[in-house]
C-alpha cells in the first residue's frame, strides 16, 4: 500500500530548519559580530540570563528607596540581626498536668509541646489555667506571671528577665520660666539700693548761689 511506513517515505511531522551558522565570513550575513552588533553588555555571553531587579549596573530601586525602622532593629525579636528563636507555648497548654505538676523543658519535651531543647522555652498568657503548677522556663509573658500565680502556682525563670534599653533622649533648650510668687515677694523686701540720688535744689530766679556751690 502506499501509506505503508518504510524506510523509502520517513520524514519528519514538521519541516526541519537549518541551524543558523554564526561566524563564517562577511559573506554569509553572520560574519564579523555575528548578530550581536558592536560591543556592550548584549554582546556578552550570558548578558540574557540577568537576576530579577538589576537594572543594568545602577542603583536598583530597593536601594534608593528610603529604609524604614522597624523589625530589623537591635531589639526586635526574633528576626532581625540579633535574632534569638525560642518556643512559645501559652498557660492553656499547661492545663494537662495535674496539680503540684513541677513542669519543666525537660517534661514540655517529652509531652510534646516542644520539639528540642536547643532553643529557650517563653510562656506566654492566652488562656485560662485552673491548676496549681510549679513553672520553671527561661522567659515569662506578664500576663502569664499573674495567671500562674493567681491559680496558686509559682514561676521560675531559668534566665534573668529581660530588660528593655533606656532610650537617651536629648535635653532641650533650657525653658524660660516666669518667677515664682516667691522670689517676686524676696525682691520686693529687699531696699532699693540702685535707686536714683536726689536731685540738687535749683536756685530761684534771682538769688544768687551760695559761695562754694
Amino acid at each position: 500500500m502506499a501509506g505503508d511506513l518504510n524506510l523509502s517515505n520517513l520524514k519528519p511531522a514538521q519541516p526541519r530548519k537549518g541551524r543558523k551558522r554564526v561566524g563564517r565570513g562577511l559573506g554569509s550575513g553572520k560574519g564579523r559580530y555575528s548578530g550581536r552588533g558592536i560591543k556592550g553588555q548584549k554582546s556578552r555571553s550570558g548578558s540574557h540570563a540577568m537576576r530579577a531587579g538589576f537594572e543594568g549596573g545602577q542603583m536598583p530601586a530597593y536601594m534608593r528607596m528610603g529604609k524604614q525602622r522597624g523589625s530589623t532593629s537591635k531589639d526586635a525579636m526574633p528576626i532581625g540581626p540579633f535574632r534569638t528563636s525560642v518556643w512559645s507555648l501559652n498557660v492553656r497548654d499547661l492545663a494537662r498536668f495535674d496539680a503540684g505538676t513541677e513542669v519543666t523543658p525537660e517534661l514540655l519535651k517529652e509531652s510534646g509541646l516542644v520539639r528540642n531543647l536547643n532553643r529557650d522555652v517563653k510562656v506566654l498568657g492566652h488562656g485560662d489555667l485552673g491548676v496549681k503548677l510549679s513553672v520553671s522556663a527561661h522567659a515569662f509573658s506578664k500576663s502569664a506571671v499573674e495567671k500562674i500565680e493567681a491559680a496558686g502556682g509559682t514561676v521560675t525563670w531559668l534566665k534573668p528577665p529581660h530588660e528593655p534599653k533606656k532610650r537617651r533622649h536629648k535635653k532641650g533648650p533650657a525653658s524660660s520660666e516666669a518667677p515664682t510668687e516667691a522670689a517676686e515677694t524676696e525682691a520686693s523686701a529687699e531696699p532699693d539700693t540702685a535707686a536714683e540720688p536726689e536731685a540738687a535744689e535749683e536756685p530761684e530766679v534771682g538769688e544768687e548761689p551760695a559761695e562754694g556751690e
